[in-house]
């Protein structure tokens, strides 16, 4: 049995995974400039993107749906069986709906559509892990309760940010508690819930208390299980890898990659932020 995955960019996978796999199919979000579209990481890089967040007007929007009907078509045709396609949370994007609607009436191939209910290295650590056990030739139907069981237990992705106003410019504000934070310097650290939606884990005062909580969240959640750990970044890349370092001194890292955000999310939360995202591993 041969199974093919795709997935959408806001996963924010790696150019490395990417490659890796032979049967991953990534779809890109879309980018609109002040009303122009651009494929995200495409067509258009994160440096561009936080360049212009506050001089231009810029939006998001789905993948076009041709080029997953394109993918599905390519993987018919190098003879897959199944494909499982997973997707950033509904409840952040609408993506996943537009899928379900494209797929209704989809024939061709058995299809198991997944709501990763998350986004960015929560999303793919979620594809990583389906690529890992089609490797290992597990069943569509055992992969999909494997990213349950890790999108529910063995994982944990939060982040932070310097300002609430990029949330609440791009409709993303969710269940995020906070609209004083930017007089009080209260700094939110936020996560996704069980249904998909932003919400707020802690607030601290500052950024970098937000960091150290952060930091205890995640030795709290794993101690010293060994994990896959990523830091995401806007725009600060040498300050992202000094926290990655420095995690490495309280945490069993297996890999610890450094990741700017993909711009098709950082739209929502601007250049200054941080994100830690991690899975157990055997």
């Amino acid at each position: 049995m041969k199974t093919a995955i795709i997935t959408d960019s806001g996963a924010n996978l790696t150019e490395e995974i990417i490659k890796k796999y032979k049967n991953l199919y990534v779809l890109p979000l879309i980018i609109l400039v002040d009303g122009a579209a651009y494929k995200d990481q495409v067509e258009i890089k994160a440096t561009e993107v936080y360049a212009q967040l506050d001089e231009k007007e810029i939006s998001t929007s789905l993948p076009n749906i041709t080029e997953l009907y394109d993918a599905l078509a390519d993987i018919k045709k190098q003879n897959y069986d199944n494909v499982i396609i997973i997707n950033i949370s509904s409840g952040l994007s609408g993506t996943f709906n537009a899928f379900h609607a494209a797929l209704s009436e989809y024939t061709d191939l058995e299809v198991f559509h997944y709501d990763s209910k998350t986004l960015a290295a929560g999303q793919g650590y979620l594809v990583e892990q389906a690529l890992e056990l089609v490797e290992k030739e597990t069943a569509p139907q055992e992969i999909i309760s494997a990213l349950d069981k890790q999108r529910s237990e063995d994982s944990i992705a939060m982040y932070t940010i310097n300002t609430l106003k990029y949330l609440k410019k791009g409709g993303r504000i969710g269940k995020v508690e906070g609209t004083i934070g930017n007089i009080l310097h209260i700094k939110p650290v936020i996560t996704v819930n069980p249904e998909g939606v932003y919400v707020t884990l802690a607030k601290t005062f500052g950024l970098n208390r937000a960091l150290i909580k952060m930091r205890e969240m995640l030795i709290k959640k794993f101690e010293q299980v060994k994990i896959d750990l990523t830091v995401h970044y806007g725009d600060d890349f040498e300050e992202a890898s000094s926290l990655g370092k420095m995690l490495k001194n309280f945490l069993n890292i297996r890999r610890l990659t450094v990741s700017q955000l993909t711009p098709v999310l950082g739209i929502h939360t601007g250049p200054m932020m941080f994100a830690y995202v991690a899975r157990k591993v055997e």
